[in-house]
């Protein structure tokens, strides 16, 4: 397993070992004890999965209260992943990095509490799942759109699938700071 940093502290670009044969391939892609001996800490209590079509976009999402870490992979197609930093008071608030993640590169993108996430999907379909820090909650359900230009995302699509709550997402800069995290530990 390799692991790479990104442009911002905490996301990371993860290769698990792949073991391919004549079958095909093996390849483990979570053990615990691997991650934390990488430093990779969260307790995961959560998986999901997606399924999508090409040029669908989903995200920016977040939740607040009750932050979830994401660990995420592409189990068959591509997608261009992203993670944006929305802590208050982190130096890096506002600003985003990128993935593409594939079921051919098999790598994972970590995202920490307290960023939003999104990914446009770039191939026919996609196959997408993810595990989460803590469960899911309705009513703790935020996101920022996706095309905030204060952030200025380089998404790999103009005219994304949208879903109705995706449309009506807002700017950062207008969301009630009280529904932001704020930036724990080292800014």
């Amino acid at each position: 397993m390799k692991v790479f940093s990104t442009a911002l502290d905490g996301v990371l670009i993860i290769e698990p070992s792949v073991f391919p044969d004549n079958r095909g391939f093996f390849m483990e892609t979570y053990n615990r004890d691997r991650y934390k001996a990488e430093g990779i800490e969260t307790d995961f209590v959560q998986d999901n999965f997606s399924y999508s079509v090409q040029g669908t976009l989903r995200g920016l999402h977040y939740q607040f209260p009750h932050s979830q870490a994401k660990l995420v992979q592409v189990l068959d197609g591509a997608i261009f992943d992203v993670a944006v930093d929305i802590r208050r008071g982190s130096s890096t608030f506002g600003q985003w990095t990128g993935a593409q993640l594939s079921g051919e590169n098999k790598r994972q993108f970590l995202i920490p509490e307290g960023f939003a996430h999104g990914f446009a999907v770039l191939s026919k379909t996609a196959m997408f799942t993810y595990k989460c820090s803590d469960f899911y909650s309705p009513e703790c359900e935020k996101g920022v759109i996706w095309n905030d230009p204060d952030i200025g995302i380089e998404w790999p699509v103009t005219q994304p699938i949208l879903s109705d709550r995706d449309k009506k997402l807002l700017f950062l800069k207008n969301i009630d700071q009280e529904y932001l995290p704020i930036v724990e530990g080292p800014k």
